[in-house]
Parts: C-alpha cells; structure tokens; sequence
C-alpha cells in the first residue's frame, strides 16, 4: 500500500495533537517521513515521544534552515504548518512550489501582504491549501449550522458573539510571541480568526467591510500599575522566580514534563521564553477589541472578544426573520491545569455552564435543542478533524462543507487584518481593498 506522506514544519505545542492520531490510529495509511523546526532540543523531543510513547521510529529531524532538504529528501505529499504565525506564509509558499500540498494551523497568515502572496502561490502552482479550522468540527457548532440550513429561524440577518477568554487562557497569550503584533497578527488575527470563520461559516456569506476599536487596558506594565498591581510586574519571567510563587499569573514551565521537553530545554537554541511576564513593557497587541462586520449578502456581526475575563466562554445570537438562535459555550479554560492541577475548576452544575442551543421562534415557545456528543480535544472537534485529515475512507465531499481552502482561509483572516488597520485608521475598511477575494463569489461556498 502507498501511504500518504506527512511533513511537519513547527514542534510546538499544537503539532503534537495531528501527529499522534496520524502515527497510532491513521499509521496503516499515512506516514510520518519529516520534522522541521527552529529549535534542535524541541526536534529531539518530539523523536523521544514518538519512540517511547508512541511506538513509533524516529524521523529525520531539519533544522528551519533545511526546510527545503526536507522537502527534496523526505518527498512529503503534504506539509504540514505549524509554526509561528508570521512564518506561517513563508513554508507554505516553498512546500507549494515544491509540488507538495498544505495544511496549515489557524491563521493561515499575519497580514494582507503575506496573503495575497499565498493566494499568488497556490494559483500558480495549482497545489491545495488547507487551514485546520477546528471550530467547524465541534459537534454542537455544526447543529448550530444545521439549524441555520434547515432555515428554523428563517434567513439570518444578524449576529452577536461575544467571546471571553479568562485570566488563565487569555492570559497565556500574553506569556508568549503573540503578544507581538509582528508575530501573530494581534488576537484579531490569531484567536478571532476561529470565530470569524465560523460566523462566515454558519452564514455562508463573504465579509465586506470591518469597522472596529481595540485596547490595551489590562495587561502590560503601566495598566498593572495604575490599578496598583506594580508588584506583579517586577521580574521578567515566572519560572525560577522566588518572588513569584503566589502570583496569580505564574506559569512554571518546570512543574510539566511536557513544557520542560518542549520549552525549558528549547530556550538555548531557540531563544524562546513560554512564561514571560504578562505585565512586561514590550506588549504592542489589544487585550479588548470589538468590530462590526458587513456582508457582501447583507449580513451584519457585532463581535467583542475580551481577554481578562474571570471565566471563558462564549455567547452567540442569531437574529433571523422567523425567529432567533441562542448559542452559548461555557466551558472554563483549557490552559495550564497540567501545569497547575486543581485551579480554574468549573462548576458543572451551574446553569452558567456547559453548552446549549435555544431556539425562539417567533409567536412560538422557545425550545432547548438536544446537543450531539462530543467527546476528546476542542469539544471533540479534533478527533474529527483527523479523521478527515487521515482517513482513507473520509467522504470526498462532507455534507457541511467543513474544510476550508486558501480562500475561505483568507475570507476569515481578512476579517481581523482589516480590523487591526481600521483601528489604525478610525475609519471602516473593505476587504477588497486588501486583497481582492473572488468579486464575483457572494458566497462563502463559492470560495475554495
């Protein structure tokens, strides 16, 4: 049997999670032939787990600088991107014109620049180009599309999300590289694009237009000295620092086997610090924004996403002519409890809690829809997506179109990249005038 052959290019945290599926439950049809990564420490990590964890061999191993050996010795058929965001344009555009196809994490890229030159890429390479969106897959975010689609609310015109990330999550941004706006694109571009997407998704409807407000009001130096918290801010990083042990925002790469492998051993090579203090000076990105975005078919959103929020979630309503749906996704934070077991509990009992769908039709009493199981990572989103990813029998075409292409990749990272520039600018932004997605498509589905 020929196996499909896999490259991975960035040995993060996020990798791991489409490697172990494709080497244990994929292995009889797929084949792990490459690792590529900056750091030589997080390369040899990821081989010692795939020996004695996963029972499978070791890999040849390339530095950053050898992507391209990688490519011409290992023959992969799809690269896999799972660097940092603003490298993200970069390996997609030589594995494209290597003959190999892409799929790459979320955001597909950091910019309009780096956009359209993957657009260029793919055009003329006639490669495919995928993006992991993982919030399509969960099981109660596609009811929420199956519902639209059954059209119990009638057509959509408008939508509200509010996302929350808590002090644990959110602030985990902050630690790291995407506090940069160079690097991840600001939030807007980093985390918004998954929620982006699946409003575009669930409408099926290409965004037009982006009016939008973004702030620093929490973290960084000078906010947690203005509302007297300075004291958190006096050491440069959590892990080794005495005066850090009761601060709420610590993060001890020491205390997990898996962030020592990855992190802790990967500072020397890499220059990589994961637990940079959150109230440091050099944070340029928004920990608050709130944009409206307008349709190419009419639709408006009204989103917010807050980052130092005391719990995590997210609340979703749809306004349609026959009615209205209410979506809410209330699950904690699913940040560092390996780290530090035992916090940022959730209530399960607590009507505040957990997932569930409501719909109100009009001059009707509202109803509670039955929500699907979900079991695994991401809501159970990820042990579907892989099996899509991986799987030989994986239907061609999937009835909720769930896979996104370089378009619809573009479609949802447009949406933040236009918000950070109208911010710049304090005026609406069309997309267009970034880049110039299909003008003749009005909807999502007509995109690849």
């Amino acid at each position: 049997m020929n196996k499909h052959r896999f490259a991975f290019v960035g040995t993060g945290g996020r990798a791991i999670s489409f490697i172990e599926p494709l080497v244990t439950t994929w292995r009889d049809h797929n084949e792990l032939v490459g690792l590529c990564d900056l750091s030589p420490a997080r390369l040899a990590y990821y081989n010692q787990r795939l020996t004695a964890e996963l029972n499978h061999p070791a890999v040849p191993a390339y530095g950053a600088d050898r992507f391209d050996a990688m490519l011409r010795e290992t023959r992969p058929a799809t690269v896999f991107v799972c660097s940092k965001d603003d490298t993200h344009h970069d390996y997609i555009i030589r594995a494209l014109h290597a003959g190999c196809d892409v799929i790459t994490e979320k955001p597909m890229t950091t910019d309009a620049e780096k956009c359209r030159a993957i657009l260029a890429a793919q055009q003329a390479t006639g490669r495919r180009v995928r993006v992991a969106f993982n919030y399509r897959w969960a099981p109660f975010r596609t009811k929420v599309k199956e519902l639209i689609a059954a059209g119990v609310i009638g057509r959509v015109h408008s939508v509200n999300l509010e996302y929350l990330l808590d002090t644990s999550h959110g602030a985990d941004y902050f630690r790291r590289w995407h506090a940069h706006a160079a690097e991840s694109g600001t939030l807007l571009v980093h985390k918004s694009t998954h929620h982006f997407d699946l409003v575009n998704w669930w409408l099926d409807a290409i965004p037009a237009q982006v009016f939008a407000y973004g702030d620093l009001v929490f973290y960084g130096r000078k906010n947690a000295e203005a509302r007297g918290d300075g004291a958190l801010a006096q050491y440069p990083r959590y892990t080794g620092e005495p005066a850090a042990q009761a601060d709420p925002f610590r993060l001890d790469l020491d205390a997990s086997e898996a962030f020592r492998g990855l992190y802790r051993a990967g500072e020397a090579d890499s220059g990589y610090l994961r637990d940079r203090n959150v109230f440091r000076d050099d944070i340029d990105i928004f920990d608050q924004m709130s944009l409206n975005v307008r349709y190419r078919t009419g639709e408006v959103l009204t989103y917010s996403l807050t980052a130092y929020s005391p719990r995590e979630g997210m609340r979703v309503c749809l306004n349609g002519d026959r009615g209205r749906i209410e979506y809410h996704e209330f699950i904690g934070s699913h940040m560092n409890r390996a780290v530090r077991p035992g916090e940022f509990k959730v209530d399960e009992s607590s009507e505040a809690e957990g997932e569930w769908i409501r719909v109100f039709p009009h001059f009707q009493p509202s109803y509670l829809v039955p929500m699907p199981p979900a079991t695994g990572a991401h809501g159970g989103a990820d042990d579907i997506l892989c099996r899509h990813f991986f799987s030989p029998e994986a239907p061609a075409a999937d009835p909720w179109q769930r896979f996104a292409g370089h378009e619809q990749g573009a479609a949802s990272i447009l949406v933040g990249i236009a918000g950070v520039e109208s911010i710049k600018r304090n005026q609406p932004v069309n997309l267009a005038d970034l880049v110039p997605l299909r003008p003749d498509a009005s909807r999502l589905s007509e995109l690849a």
